[in-house]
């Protein structure tokens, strides 16, 4: 009899453990945000972070470039080509209302256009962050130029040997406004490679305006025009 008791005791006790549901999994810690007052979290070098991050008495040297020339010279290329940020691009699909005012000659393939401007960030050195514009190259946004330049400490003229003479409006631009400026020529594949001399006469460019040529689909040749733009920005208003 007492045996008997002991083995439905038992069994009860069985089922109802088996009746409760198992604990569920731990979720995964949420990120504690800083509250009102306390400071955020530091920056971690493993993670990339800059000298100027790390140290809270050091600010980073910010400085503007432009980059302007005719339709699809390659100025989007060039500020997804270098920037260490995703960039922020204003792309739009090509219809054809535009067919009788952006010639597409050169480049058939390119199905879309920059409607505002592109903008991306490259870090040169461990104080100095360059902030990259590339400008809208059809004339119906070139009334946005002005905004674009305003605090620029100097613009890059992408120029394309088969259509120099789109390049012209963005040089008379920042020539009337006296921003320094360097000519970058984006050799494109199949075309015929000329000397930065010979693009310089034709444009009638002064002596002193470098002119290099560049691939702009490469990050390498994109940071060393980048760097011909500041070292002429600070010979040309080295205050």
């Amino acid at each position: 009899m007492d045996s008997a008791v002991s083995d439905a005791t038992a069994d009860a006790a069985t089922a109802d453990a088996a009746a409760v549901p198992a604990a569920a999994p731990a979720a995964p810690a949420i990120p504690v945000q800083p509250g009102p007052g306390q400071a955020p979290a530091e920056p971690d070098p493993e993670d990339g972070a800059q000298d100027w991050q790390l140290d809270h008495s050091r600010a980073p040297i910010a400085t503007k470039i432009v980059v302007a020339g005719g339709f699809g010279v390659g100025k989007t290329t060039f500020v997804r080509a270098v920037s260490e940020i995703t960039p922020l691009q204003t792309e739009a699909l090509m219809t054809r209302a535009s067919e009788g005012t952006d010639d597409l000659t050169a480049t058939p393939d390119k199905l879309t256009t920059t409607v505002a401007m592109d903008f991306g960030r490259i870090t040169l050195d461990n104080d100095l962050v360059l902030y990259v514009f590339g400008t809208p190259g059809q004339q119906r946004f070139w009334f946005m130029w002005d905004d674009l330049v305003r605090g620029a400490i100097g613009a890059i003229v992408l120029a394309d040997t088969r259509r120099l003479t789109d390049c012209f409006p963005a040089l008379d631009y920042f020539e009337s406004c006296g921003l320094p400026y360097v000519v970058a020529v984006n050799h494109f594949e199949g075309t015929a490679r000329f000397e930065p001399e010979d693009v310089r006469e034709a444009l009638t460019i002064a002596p002193g305006v470098p002119v290099v040529i560049m691939d702009a689909r490469k990050r390498y040749s994109v940071v060393e025009t980048l760097l011909a733009m500041v070292e002429h920005a600070l010979s040309a208003t080295p205050e």
